[in-house]
């Protein structure tokens, strides 16, 4: 009895001590990774420089690092400018919940030894230099609900399965090749749910309840889209742009094909070479997609109207497609409808009435296409429109004064058609505008002397509409204007002084006209100037030396003018001139050899 007694007594007072030794064992070993993890790396920043084994909590109080009981859990260290591989002696952090490296220059491998940390969350590589392989043994990670190693170098295969609990998953802008995998899963349990159909084997494992995300865009993936890939229960994202798959979307994209309800609420599939769509094969089908993405596709055919039966939609891209036919009717059955682009298409005849309905558009583009008729006043009822871009098309007769109604417009593009009459005055009431694209019509008139009460304008274009009359002085009231385009008109005159207080203009083109005066030397003193072209006028005088200041000058075009002198040595400071144009003028002298260090 006291002998039973005894061994009691010591192991109420020796296990403290067994259990500190052990954490102490536990902490030198995580000490020990951690350092060779330091050691391993290039650090500018001196960021781990505070990583010393003789603080107090070692490691816990070590920058970047989150301690659980005296274990480290997190391993956070974002955009530090970290160098260098990652050591295989972070397999030894073995409470690990999460990894969060990303935004930075590491380098070489994913460590294969990183699936020895079982209890792995979540793991941030995004925005690295990684490359290789992804290690197959991240299967093995059966707790890890987050990966993302976005933006690296990474290549090879798709894995076929993966971790069970993963709920988000970003393979985006890496070097991913090959196909994506018929098989393709997340490991799960057979009782949580089972695909079956023609283009799948027999009992096909899907995703689990939780997986969520999936975007692999921007990599050399071809071939088809698996059917059952649109099938994974909960899946809301999916983003396969910017690769170079091919064939027809399966029906799974855009709504349910299989007893579960449909999930998928953001599908981005631009930017690859589709050439059809496969329409549900249900006259009824269920869907809950608000964002569809196909743009610069292959796409042919007539415009899918069943797409007008997904009344979730907020969001419609199929620009730069090969669609033809009409605008259906049924479009304005998309209530929820915020941005309609079908661009670049073959749509033909006029817009229908009936998208007057969608009243929260706020981006209608129908630009490069064959629609014609007049530019529908109805248009104007769309009030919370921020992007009408009608440009490149066949409209004819003049803007409706209905637009003076979109007071919240941003971009109005109506460039390239056959519009013709005096343009509005009333298009000034709209002092959103940030873009103003009226160019190549048959425009006439002056252009309007309050044109400066635009004072949100960063681009205006009204190139080749027959113009005629004197620059304003207004237009120097356009503070953020950035792109002046007045090219091909009939505008004379000496230009205003207050066209050379626009702090911001990158970009002048007024060629093509019958300006006059002295060529202007008050361009000098706009230093952000990218692109010059004066040709084709009758300016007379000298090139100012003056323009030498601007060393952000790309492009001086002064040709077919009345220019004497010489040519002004100075125009060797403009660093970044690519095209110099000075001919069909009255230039003596000498070309001089500083010219000849520029790369024109």
């Amino acid at each position: 009895m006291l002998t039973a007694i005894f061994l009691y007594l010591s192991l109420l007072l020796f296990a403290p001590t067994l259990t500190c030794a052990q954490r102490s064992a536990d902490a030198l070993s995580e000490i020990k990774a951690l350092t060779a993890f330091k050691l391993n790396l290039h650090d500018p920043l001196g960021a781990l420089d505070g990583w010393n084994s003789s603080t107090p909590s070692a490691p816990c109080d070590w920058r970047g690092i989150l301690c659980y009981n005296g274990r480290v859990w997190e391993l956070r260290l974002p955009r530090l400018q970290l160098g260098g591989r990652l050591t295989d002696q972070l397999s030894n952090l073995r409470q690990l919940r999460k990894l969060s490296l990303h935004s930075n220059a590491f380098n070489g491998s994913v460590p294969l030894s990183l699936s020895q940390c079982s209890l792995l969350r979540a793991v941030y590589l995004h925005y690295n230099s990684f490359s290789g392989g992804l290690p197959p043994a991240l299967t093995n990670l059966t707790n890890l609900q987050v990966l993302n190693v976005a933006h690296n170098f990474l290549s090879g295969g798709i894995p076929g399965n993966l971790p069970r609990n993963l709920r988000y998953l970003d393979l985006s802008s890496n070097a991913f090749s090959g196909n994506i995998p018929a098989n393709f899963s997340v490991a799960s349990s057979l009782s949580s749910s089972t695909f079956r159909s023609t283009s799948s084997p027999v009992g096909f494992r899907l995703a689990s309840e939780s997986f969520n995300s999936f975007s692999i865009c921007d990599n050399a993936l071809k071939g088809l889209i698996p059917a059952t890939l649109g099938a994974i229960p909960k899946l809301r994202v999916l983003s396969l742009s910017r690769n170079e798959l091919s064939g027809s979307v399966p029906a799974s994209m855009f709504c349910n094909v299989s007893a579960n309800p449909p999930t998928l609420v953001i599908v981005q599939l631009g930017f690859n070479a589709f050439t059809g769509i496969f329409k549900p094969q249900n006259a009824t089908f269920f869907s809950v997609l608000e964002v569809l993405d196909l743009q610069e596709n292959h796409i042919h055919g007539v415009f899918p109207s069943w797409l007008t039966e997904v009344s979730t939609l907020r969001i419609l891209d199929l620009s730069g497609n090969f669609f033809s036919g009409v605008l259906p009717i049924e479009i304005g059955n998309l209530l929820r409808l915020e941005e309609l682009r079908v661009a670049n298409n073959s749509l033909q005849g006029e817009v229908p009435r009936e998208i007057q309905k969608c009243s929260l558009l706020q981006v209608l583009d129908l630009e490069g296409n064959r629609f014609s008729g007049q530019l529908p006043p109805f248009l104007g009822a769309l009030t919370s429109l921020k992007t009408l871009s009608l440009g490149r098309n066949h409209f004819s007769g003049s803007i409706p004064a209905s637009f003076r109604n979109l007071s919240q417009l941003e971009v109005l593009n109506l460039s390239e058609n056959n519009l013709i009459g005096d343009v509005l005055e009333e298009l000034l009431l709209l002092s959103n505008l940030s873009i103003l694209n009226l160019s190549f019509n048959k425009f006439y008139g002056e252009v309007w002397s309050n044109i400066g009460d635009l004072s949100s304008l960063q681009e205006l274009n009204m190139s080749g509409c027959g113009f005629s009359g004197r620059l304003p002085k207004s237009i120097g009231s356009l503070m953020k204007l950035a792109t002046l385009d007045l090219s091909k008109q009939n505008m004379s005159g000496e230009l205003p002084l207050e066209i050379f207080g626009l702090p911001n203009l990158q970009v002048v083109a007024l060629q093509e006209n019958l300006f006059s005066g002295v060529v202007p030397e008050g361009f000098s003193s706009l230093l952000s100037m990218r692109y010059l072209n004066l040709s084709s006028n009758a300016f007379s005088g000298e090139v100012p030396a003056t323009f030498g200041f601007l060393q952000s000058l790309v492009v001086l075009s002064l040709s077919q003018n009345h220019v004497s002198s010489v040519i002004p040595s100075e125009l060797g400071n403009c660093s970044d001139l690519e095209a110099l144009e000075l001919r069909s003028n009255r230039l003596s002298g000498e070309i001089p050899g500083e010219l000849s260090r520029l790369s024109i």
